[in-house]
């Protein structure tokens, strides 16, 4: 059955899906994921010795489509905690590849719905974790995986993460190629993070902020939070 609603969403991007348009640059996805920039690159573009770990959207100017996105973010839920270098991070990929039977199995709807079992199997696999740590892990692949949201073809937004610590993290923050071109907004809103924090760089106060957009300071403090790389 044809999703009618999904099909006039995409006829104003001229009859292309806005999940898979190319419109995101790596230092950005770097910064948005809370990824180091030199491991997203090797992710993307490859290193020495290594082909690329995901299949970028737009090679030759390296862009990244939110598929793209959603992919780096899930591939963080194996690397954020551990380091893992990235000839294991291949082999973890490559053994989802091989347990979903799916080219592409980061943002694949199987492992977005149900793949957590799957994750923690490649992440015990590829990285050396305890029996006393297993159900911590299974908490943070967990608020990896959560923070997805999808359709019955794919991702449709994210909510990515706006402190180091995940678990602790409030969901503020909202990426839908649908809204602002995909940037970054307040959750259920179009108002993009980088203006609230260039507001306030600018002196404006989190209170005259809040009043101006009406939305809670809380809010307000979190995109502030979210834009302010390595923020607590």
């Amino acid at each position: 059955m044809i999703d009618s609603n999904a099909a006039g969403r995409r006829d104003i991007y001229g009859g292309r899906d806005p999940v898979e348009i190319p419109a995101y640059t790596i230092p950005d996805v770097a910064q948005w994921l809370r990824v180091p920039l030199s491991t997203t690159r090797a992710w993307l573009l490859g290193q020495s010795g290594f082909e690329p770990v995901i299949e970028i959207a737009d090679r030759s100017s390296k862009s990244l489509s939110f598929r793209n996105l959603v992919e780096l973010h899930v591939l963080a839920a194996i690397r954020r905690e551990h380091a893992v270098p990235m000839q294991r991070v291949r082999l973890a990929v490559d053994f989802m590849k091989s347990r979903l039977g799916e080219p592409n199995p980061l943002a694949s709807v199987r492992m977005l719905t149900d793949g957590r079992d799957l994750l923690i199997e490649a992440y015990e696999q590829f990285v050396n974790v305890t029996r006393g740590g297993q159900l911590e892990v299974r908490e943070f692949v967990q608020a990896y995986l959560d923070r997805v949201e999808h359709d019955a073809h794919g991702p449709v937004r994210l909510y990515p993460f706006s402190r180091k610590h995940v678990l602790e993290d409030p969901r503020s923050i909202s990426i839908d190629p649908r809204v602002q071109y995909g940037r970054p907004c307040l959750i259920g809103t179009g108002i993009p993070t980088a203006e609230i924090a260039d507001r306030c760089k600018a002196g404006e106060s989190i209170a005259s902020l809040a009043r101006d957009y009406g939305r809670p300071e809380q809010q307000i403090e979190e995109a502030i939070r979210y834009e302010l790389p390595l923020a607590a």
